[in-house]
């Protein structure tokens, strides 16, 4: 896919197009199209499970990079819940993550918190924080009716 084409679909009208299109990218690896997802400051930062805090664009390139790696990333975000206003949007989830173990398929759950900002050239993602998901985490994943009444 062309970079501009790229760039449309990430930044597209709301931040829910732009968090469509980082986990689109996870679940490619698909490293330029997940850093289109990320706005050009260098004040951004992004926490994984267990890991440092990184703060710029060439940090967390590098770390999606070494991701990658391994293979793309099955993280289904669910359980979204949303705090929005004019120019900053505030996504906090839980992440399914799906892994292929020699043992099976297996599931992960990470507890994520995800903001994004207005900015000149549209919404981009400024932060992405992820934290390993506890076990009432989990339970209210599997647990939690899809529609409420």
């Amino acid at each position: 896919m062309p970079k501009a084409k790229l760039r449309h679909v990430a930044l597209g009208g709301r931040p829910d197009d732009v968090e469509h299109s980082f986990y689109e990218a996870l679940h490619k690896g698909d490293l330029a199209q997940l850093m289109n997802c990320w706005a050009e400051e260098e004040e951004i930062v992004c926490v994984h499970p267990g890991g440092p805090r990184l703060i710029g664009s060439g940090a967390i390139r590098s770390a999606f990079e070494a991701l990658f790696a391994h293979g793309p990333v099955l993280a289904h975000p669910e359980q979204v819940h949303k705090i929005e206003s004019l120019a900053s949007a505030v996504h906090h989830l839980v992440e399914r993550i799906d892994i292929h173990t020699p043992a099976g398929p297996q599931k992960a759950w990470v507890v994520v918190t995800n903001v994004f900002h207005k900015t000149p050239q549209g919404w981009r993602m400024v932060a992405h924080h992820a934290s390993p998901g506890t076990a009432s985490d989990i339970a209210a994943a599997v647990s939690a009716p899809a529609v409420l009444h």
